[in-house]
């Protein structure tokens, strides 16, 4: 399973918002800016986003995006799925019921549903908040004397 730069950057994206939650409707310019991506690539995953009720958006003046929910609301998991399609590490597991005519006797189908359950699990269990507080834990233990 690999990881889309679209998934990333999405993720980049609600984080910011999650730190910037406070500050009332973000541009998108000024997430980019912060986050080193393109305004036009953000631009591309925004509609995915909105679709999904993550975000609310305001436009006008002090327009911009903020988060729907608050950030412990929002797994690394429901984001991916959103941006990925699935977490599935193959082909066979992406439908329920498995519909491959190998499923009753492939010696290796276990192996990959522990692998899908272990990747869903783990990343179900951080949110964006957990993701902020981790952050916060970082630099508040990077201080000089």
């Amino acid at each position: 399973m690999l990881i889309s730069t679209k998934g990333r950057y999405a993720l980049r994206m609600l984080v910011d918002l999650a730190e910037h939650q406070n500050d009332g409707y973000v541009a998108l310019k000024d997430i980019a800016k912060r986050q080193g991506i393109s305004k036009k690539y953000l631009e591309q995953i925004v509609p995915l986003l909105n679709k999904s009720d993550i975000l609310r958006t305001n436009r006008g003046f002090n327009g911009g995006y903020r988060l729907a929910k608050s950030p412990d609301k929002y797994t690394v998991g429901d984001i991916l799925r959103i941006t990925e399609g699935s977490l599935s590490p193959v082909a066979c597991l992406e439908n329920d019921p498995i519909q491959c005519e190998r499923s009753s006797q492939c010696v290796t189908l276990p192996v990959w549903k522990g692998l899908y359950r272990v990747i869903n699990e783990y990343l179900d269990g951080i949110t964006l908040q957990d993701m902020l507080d981790q952050q916060r834990e970082l630099y508040a233990n990077d201080y000089t004397i």
